[in-house]
């Protein structure tokens, strides 16, 4: 059974290697690809493997973007460097999430369910594939994100950017959608969200928040040399500090 691995940490790249030709000698890595770039060319010049690795986050992007230029039927198992139990609410039949690092009882599992629907000739499940729909921009109208995926009762919903009103760096990181509804997203810094942004529709307040400008209801001095921006109801208990040094350009963002 041939096998690829993406992967942008040449170390951890290995290491997952290595312990596929542990727990699954029958399984042959063949190529390992640092980044979406590299992907997409191997893919363009070569035949899909039996199974793929996939990290989630890369350093040129989401790995999610490889299925809006090839459709690949190949087994896929995500790694992420994420919370168990969050990792736990992920889990679909046929494919797999692993934990970084990666414990070898979890891979063997899941290189197992790769090689049952490989022997069963199935295609991945429909929840996958509406999510890897969801998440593909078939117009390319836009480079900036257009929705994030949140777990709900254990199953994968996609929310549309635009109804988010903040990001909050809290002991996780959090989305606040304009309703007031709250999820966690699998994203591990605010620094990787804002890269995904439109400018023109999110600023980054803080270390620990980005704004929708459709969210804000007052922006305020205050004492301190700080701005005091307050939210929309339901989110208006949300009141999220700026310096002032941001100000003047702050004030240009909000005045279009």
């Amino acid at each position: 059974m041939k096998a690829v691995i993406i992967e942008d940490e040449e170390i951890i790249a290995k290491v997952l290697e290595n312990k596929i030709k542990k727990v699954a000698p029958d399984v042959d890595v063949v190529h390992v690809l640092p980044s979406l770039k590299t992907a997409r060319k191997w893919f363009g010049e070569n035949a899909e493997p039996d199974l793929l690795f996939m990290d989630i986050q890369l350093s040129d992007g989401v790995s999610f973007d490889i299925f809006n230029d090839f459709s690949l039927k190949c087994p896929v198992i995500f790694t992420t460097a994420y919370d168990e139990y969050a990792i736990r609410a992920f889990k679909v039949n046929g494919v797999d999430y692993l934990l970084k690092p990666v414990k070898e009882t979890e891979l063997a599992a899941a290189i197992d369910k790769g090689r049952k629907l490989l022997g069963k000739n199935e295609k991945p499940p429909a929840d996958l594939a509406e999510l890897i729909k969801s998440l593909a921009n078939p117009s390319g109208s836009s480079k900036y994100k257009e929705k994030f995926i949140v777990n709900v009762r254990n199953q994968w919903m996609p929310i549309n950017t635009k109804d988010i009103a903040c990001f909050s760096k809290e002991v996780l990181n959090y989305i606040y959608l304009m309703n007031g509804e709250k999820y966690m997203i699998d994203y591990v810094t605010l620094e990787e969200v804002e890269e995904l942004l439109d400018p023109r529709q999110f600023c980054r307040a803080n270390r620990q928040f980005i704004i929708n400008i459709e969210a804000i209801q007052t922006v305020k001095p205050v004492e301190n040399s700080k701005l005091i921006i307050k939210l929309k109801e339901p989110n208006h208990k949300l009141e999220i500090d700026m310096s002032r040094l941001k100000s003047p350009e702050f004030k240009k963002w909000m005045d279009r």
